[in-house]
């Protein structure tokens, strides 16, 4: 996905102040299995998706917990690092080789000071993601495991061809055995 269709599909800036923020963006590309963010610090970049797909996940004494996929077009952040300039909660794995786009937080900070159209593009954007937070927390707590296989199924159907089980689990919030139960009864 272009860094063009990424930006504009949170909000449509003007010409001059889109070619702005193009210039503080640079493409990176690390392989599968690469730590992108980690927990317990303040992560100072921004990323993009042009191809590839990550995952959020928090560790547990015990275990790893997913609750976050991004693939094309998605945002990778800690929003805590972003929002409060403080160490996030989440480590973020590439699960596949990825093409990123990578925007310094600072950078973008400043152009907020300079161009209202990017200070606008900037509040859409953390709006965006607070509205996928909201959504996702609903789910977890009012729909049932097959409801929201179902949901992830009817809204991203290739990621159960891109991640492993294990992952998709525990992002479900239930054990590998019963995802395969709830996979059988939709079959």
């Amino acid at each position: 996905m272009s860094i063009d269709q990424i930006l504009d599909n949170t909000h449509l800036l003007p010409t001059p102040s889109k070619q702005m923020l193009k210039k503080s963006i640079t493409e990176v590309s690390y392989p599968k299995g690469y730590i992108l963010l980690r927990a317990d610090k303040v992560e100072a970049n921004i990323y993009f998706i042009k191809k590839g797909i990550a995952r959020a996940y928090a560790q547990t004494a015990d275990n790893e917990i997913t609750f976050w996929f991004g693939k094309e077009g998605d945002t990778v952040i800690s929003m805590k690092s972003y929002v409060a300039n403080q160490k996030g909660y989440e480590d973020i794995e590439l699960l596949e080789d990825c093409q990123l786009y990578e925007l310094k937080t600072k950078d973008l900070q400043a152009l907020f000071e300079k161009d209202i159209h990017i200070a606008n593009w900037g509040r859409k954007f953390a709006e965006q993601e607070l509205v996928k937070t909201e959504e996702r927390l609903i789910s977890r707590q009012f729909k049932t495991a097959t409801e929201r296989y179902k949901d992830l199924l009817k809204k991203h159907p290739d990621l159960i061809q891109r991640v492993q089980l294990g992952h998709i689990a525990s992002y479900l919030g239930i054990t590998q055995v019963s995802l395969s139960r709830i996979r059988a009864e939709i079959r």
